[in-house]
């Protein structure tokens, strides 16, 4: 799974590296999808200040992102939506600090795989922060869309093969992986304003130059 999912986060980056990329969440195993030496502006946004040591890290948590507005190319949310107490708020924080046409990759576990409500029951006790709140694609889709992303790819991951698709909406029912991956871009739609209408004063026509113009077309 790890190695899955790292390929397709791999495959995923294609910001340029003078570009900003901020992944919400440790996983202790970024080396495995980027080149924190190459990307200079990765930054790791977590609680506990965890993830590779190669990278730069900043002590925070996903529902008060220490980001300034507009200011991200790219997120990445590795698992982080399970495990936070308002998910739709953390979306919105992602949104606030990501740019227009920036990238967002979310992670998450499939809620409908009884695998992994097994783990879910025989790690709560024994692991923190093992009690999370699991969300299907189509839940996740639809927050996007609210939120004016557009989704773009959604991916489907198993123990034996990774499954993936570029049609969101034919896949995201598929209740066979055990995680999933969206990739979205976020769109601004800039109104157009509509020049107000001029109201013009009435004014009173001339009689006679209009039977005038009748008279010259009738001897013509």
């Amino acid at each position: 799974m790890q190695a899955q999912e790292s390929d397709f986060l791999k495959r995923s980056i294609t910001v340029s590296c003078k570009q900003s990329i901020v992944q919400i969440g440790a996983l202790g195993w970024e080396g495995k999808f980027i080149d924190c030496s190459l990307y200079n502006f990765f930054i790791i946004i977590d609680a506990k200040a965890g993830g590779a040591t190669e990278s730069k890290k900043i002590k925070g948590v996903a529902e008060f992102l220490p980001i300034m507005t507009e200011s991200v190319d790219m997120i990445i949310m590795p698992h982080v939506l399970e495990f936070v107490t308002d998910q739709h708020h953390v979306l919105r924080e992602a949104a606030r600090i990501l740019k227009p046409e920036g990238k967002l990759i979310i992670l998450n576990f499939n809620p409908w795989r009884f695998y992994v409500h097994y783990q879910y029951i025989r790690r709560r006790e024994k692991h923190d922060p093992w009690r999370g709140l699991f969300l299907t694609r189509s839940r996740i889709i639809d927050w996007l869309k609210l939120l004016n992303f557009e989704v773009e790819i959604v991916a489907g991951f198993n123990f034996s093969a990774a499954t993936k698709s570029c049609n969101a909406e034919k896949n995201k029912h598929a209740l066979m992986p055990i995680s999933y991956a969206v990739r979205a871009i976020k769109r601004r739609y800039n109104l157009i304003p509509l020049t107000p209408v001029k109201f013009y004063r009435r004014q009173f026509a001339v009689v006679g130059g209009v039977e005038s113009s009748r008279r010259s077309r009738f001897h013509e």
